[in-house]
């Protein structure tokens, strides 16, 4: 899709002292701003909102069949200035039902009918099943209407069967495993922006929910072990003592406890011996919750102080099959990533009590989970690890619109992956998605980054949601240094966290944190397409050394890493920033101050795409 039909011509600029770049701006945009339920500033307006829930879930789950029986209550509060007549559901499972519309291949063997809802009420009045709408994964609900500031409660009695196969960030692992992920009928975000947000879920795009309370109590048989989003409030209760005792030691200890180990499994010492258990769990202020269980699975813990203010720890889980030997070492990386996060990249105190690194069969993340496939080499295991642990920020931090806005939070972890990594493993140098996005610039599904992800084709569906929003975000780290990145991106983190930011709101906070208007950068990258290429022109001797001309064949700023190479011997490199190309330039001139005598010139960096590389050394006579 052109940009054209994306953007409207509005444009739209912070006042600043200089004549600035404007971003183009959508008119759903700029009535967020005419109604102040966000500013200019990037901050919220004085008259933001957003709707939020109390879940109870109640779950039975038979591992044997797969199938999971539930009750939800749900309260739903209308914080909108809006009198709602209608509630929209989004029931997450119905990707598997027969006939729903999916981009993402399942085989037979996994449709079945869906969720089943068996019994519903609305303010404990009975509701007939035939008023329930549902197509697909979405739902909806005429009800009386809704004013501004009240509450309005369902229940719901549900089953459906877990898929075995076909595994899309939720299913069986094993045959004693399972990942179980939106798993009960939740209400859908409802916004200053969009409204109803009823984007249907494909299996490809990913999500978008408000902040709430959830409590849940999940049974299974006796012998599974359950994991959740969530603090487990009754660990005594389901575990043996010895189980008990060292989830609580590790919660208060920096090395790494064997909490399960193979000699419990072996002696069924691990869970009660009842014939089921029930683990109930308690979250607060978070977008999802899930849960996973096992009967053979290992788990090592250990934690950390993310904040020393307040003296607040995270305990970090790694629970896996023992005979995934990768997996030994996830406890360390996970407990290095979390420290990194806190005090490295963003420098931003980790900011949930726990994160569970699950041993499954995806690359998916939750909040305080993580569902990781085994792998088959050490930096693999690093960077799966780091990039999914990253995604705690973005977008469940900060409440992301990953169904419109991919890029929003995948950009970040692929950045956090970039960065972290290398803290883990010295040795790793972190080029995941450079080449991609060097080899499909300029092409036909080349398209802005800010093309709602739903309408992202080919190759870029992952450019645009990964590597091209993450070297944006470097290129802006390089361009303002540590200390002014770091600023920027704390009044970002600071204006949104626990809140629904837009992709105006991330600009504007870091052109309002940074002091520096970056539309100039923002527009290029984010709003336009083009070829990502340079081109090594000429290098010319001059009285104080040489002169070497860089072109641009395309738009957008990117950095220029040279490699000098003189006569002696000798080697020597040189680095510019996106700042040499702020004020539109189509070449520049870098000027090298020497009295040797330069051979050979080298532009290049493992961060920085180039699609046409044949251009990039120059041979000077």
């Amino acid at each position: 899709m052109k940009v054209i039909k994306i953007f409207s011509i509005i444009l739209f600029s912070v006042v600043y002292a200089k004549a600035q770049v404007q971003l183009p701006i959508e008119p759903v945009f700029q009535n967020t701003y005419n109604k102040e339920t966000r500013s200019v500033s990037g901050k919220p307006g004085k008259n933001y909102w957003q709707n939020s829930s109390k879940y109870d879930l109640k779950v039975d789950f038979n591992p044997s069949t797969r199938l999971l029986k539930g009750k939800v209550d749900v309260v739903y509060i209308n914080n909108s200035p809006d009198t709602l007549k209608e509630i929209w559901f989004k029931i997450y499972p119905n990707l598997y039902k027969k006939g729903s519309i999916r981009k993402s291949k399942i085989a037979d063997s996994d449709l079945g009918e869906g969720v089943q809802i068996t019994a519903a009420a609305l303010n404990n009045s009975q509701l007939a099943l035939g008023s329930l709408q549902i197509d697909g994964a979405n739902m909806h609900i005429m009800i009386q209407p809704l004013l501004p500031g009240k509450s309005i409660k369902f229940n719901f009695d549900y089953n459906y069967t877990l898929n075995k196969g076909s595994h899309i960030r939720t299913g069986q692992v094993d045959d004693g495993s399972h990942f179980i992920a939106y798993f009960f009928p939740r209400i859908a975000v409802y916004d200053d922006v969009d409204g109803w947000n009823k984007y249907p879920y494909t299996g490809a795009e990913e999500f978008y929910n408000d902040f709430d309370q959830f409590n849940a109590e999940i049974k299974v048989p006796g012998g599974y072990a359950v994991w959740a989003t969530g603090d487990l409030k009754n660990a005594n209760e389901v575990f043996y003592k010895e189980i008990a005792t060292r989830i609580a030691s590790a919660e208060k200890n920096d090395g790494i406890v064997d909490v399960i180990t193979e000699k419990d499994l072996a002696m069924k010492q691990v869970t009660k011996p009842n014939t089921f258990n029930t683990f109930k769990f308690e979250a607060k202020n978070v977008t999802d919750f899930v849960f996973a269980l096992s009967d053979h699975y290992l788990w090592k813990s250990t934690s950390l102080m993310v904040d020393p203010k307040t003296k607040r720890r995270t305990r970090v889980d790694a629970v896996f099959n023992a005979k995934h030997k990768d997996y030994y070492e996830v406890i360390d990386f996970a407990r290095k990533t979390v420290e990194s996060m806190s005090y490295k990249f963003p420098k931003w105190p980790f900011p949930y009590n726990h994160e569970t690194i699950f041993d499954g069969l995806d690359q998916m993340e939750y909040p305080m989970m993580v569902n990781d496939k085994p792998v088959d080499n050490r930096e693999d295991a690093i960077t799966l690890t780091d990039h999914e642990i990253f995604h705690t920020m973005f977008p469940f931090y900060m409440g992301i619109n990953e169904t419109k806005y991919g890029w929003m939070d995948e950009g970040w972890a692929t950045i956090g992956e970039w960065l972290i990594s290398p803290m883990i493993d010295s040795t790793i140098v972190d080029e995941y998605g450079i080449q991609p996005t060097a080899a499909s610039s300029g092409n036909k599904d080349d398209s802005p980054i800010m093309t709602l992800t739903p309408d992202l084709k080919g190759s870029g569906s992952f450019t645009n949601s990964y590597p091209k929003p993450g070297l944006a975000y470097l290129y802006v780290k390089d361009y303002l240094g540590e200390e002014l990145f770091t600023k920027a991106l704390h009044n970002y983190i600071n204006n949104w966290n626990g809140k629904h930011p837009m992709p105006y709101d991330f600009f504007n906070s870091m052109n309002e944190g940074s002091g520096k208007n970056l539309n100039w950068f923002w527009k290029s990258w984010f709003f336009e397409g083009g070829v990502l290429d340079m081109a090594i022109k000429s290098v010319d001797k001059t009285d104080t050394g040489y002169s070497i001309k860089i072109e641009n064949k395309g738009i957008k700023a990117l950095p220029i890493d040279l490699v000098l190479n003189y006569a002696d011997g000798s080697k020597e490199t040189n680095h510019s920033t996106i700042a040499v190309w702020q004020d539109g330039a189509k070449e520049v001139q870098i000027e090298i101050k020497t009295s040797k005598k330069l051979n050979k010139v080298t532009m290049g960096s493992s961060h920085v795409p180039d699609k046409v590389k044949s251009d990039n050394t120059y041979n000077v006579n």
